[in-house]
């Protein structure tokens, strides 16, 4: 226990880190107490700790997914079918890219290819909400109890929904074009070990070039929020004062653009100032999973009615996870 407790705190937490620049800036002669001097703590340190952690997830993730190229990924799926290939396709959606706007294409390619339209959306759902990489970052911030939970109730409601859509048979509202798309079924390459070494390393530059403004972004809120928005306001907008935090967190959430490396900062600063756990994650969940640009992509393949059916299951499944994850709090934090 204790041992596990090191590895969250000064591995994954790097609270050396934190530490460590704080000394460094009292040496500058800034005032760590007061609330400029905190937010450029915050800042640095949250920055550092991410874009550290970033480069060691994006390498292992991606020499992970070096073995499901598209192709690959569609066999598998092909092998199975109903709650099964709902269950093995939000499992597979783990292993994939990072945001919704990179699984779109994924998605139109499989639905292209015949796969289920359920096991599909499964896939779309999970893919940007759960990872390997959201794991271990919102362990090291929040425990690997509410990390666990947050990746199980992603992948329950990536299940939920596609199983749903699925019964719903709702192919026909499909753009016409997505199942009239050609596509070649090509053999994936067996590639080296080396080779498999390169491929992750090009996805880390790849991928920390399209995130790191996320990071920045979402970072400098967290900084404000922390530092600079009185505890009493995020209580009563956010807290347990407020029974309808939960609806207003994912509402925000939604119209956002960012991935799960840069609404992790924004919901640690939340939750420092008194803001329900739930209401935390489903903020989180809804920017992932229904962001703006990924809806209008998406509209691009399916039609009006699939659209607003995939939205409202997403958004009630985000919104009972997030009172779920209030009235459990306790269990958790």
């Amino acid at each position: 226990m204790e041992m596990w407790q090191f590895f969250q705190d000064e591995i994954l937490g790097m609270k050396w880190l934190n530490e460590l620049i704080g000394q460094g800036l009292v040496i500058l002669g800034i005032d760590i107490n007061d609330r400029l001097g905190g937010s450029i703590q915050f800042f640095l340190y949250d920055v550092i700790k991410i874009t550290l952690l970033l480069w060691v997830l994006i390498f292992l993730i991606s020499y992970i997914q070096s073995y499901f190229p598209p192709e690959r990924s569609k066999r598998i799926l092909g092998q199975y079918r109903g709650i099964t290939a709902n269950i093995v396709s939000a499992l597979l959606g783990t292993v994939t890219p990072f945001c919704s706007c990179s699984s779109i294409p994924l998605f139109i390619g499989f639905t292209s290819a015949g796969l289920p339209l359920g096991a599909t959306f499964s896939f779309l759902i999970s893919s940007p909400m759960v990872d390997l990489g959201s794991l271990l970052l919102l362990t090291s911030i929040f425990g690997v109890k509410i990390a666990v939970a947050y990746v199980f109730i992603g992948l329950i409601i990536a299940v939920a929904g596609g199983t749903f859509i699925e019964r719903m048979h709702m192919e026909k509202y499909v753009e016409s074009f997505i199942f009239s798309a050609p596509h070649i079924n090509i053999e994936s390459p067996n590639l080296t070990w080396l080779e498999r070494i390169n491929y992750a390393k090009e996805q880390v530059g790849n991928t920390f070039r399209k995130v790191f403004i996320y990071i920045l972004v979402g970072v400098g809120i967290g900084a404000v929020i922390h530092n600079w928005i009185p505890e009493d306001w995020i209580s009563k907008i956010l807290g347990s004062e407020n029974p309808f935090g939960v609806l207003l967190a994912t509402l925000v959430g939604i119209p956002m653009y960012a991935d799960i490396f840069g609404t992790i900062p924004v919901a640690e600063a939340l939750l420092d100032k008194g803001a329900q756990l739930g209401t935390i994650l489903s903020f989180m969940m809804a920017v992932t999973t229904l962001s703006l640009p990924s809806i209008v992509m998406l509209r691009k393949a399916v039609k009006p009615r699939l659209l607003a059916l995939f939205i409202g299951i997403c958004t009630i499944g985000i919104i009972l996870m997030g009172y779920l994850f209030n009235s459990l709090q306790f269990v958790f934090l």
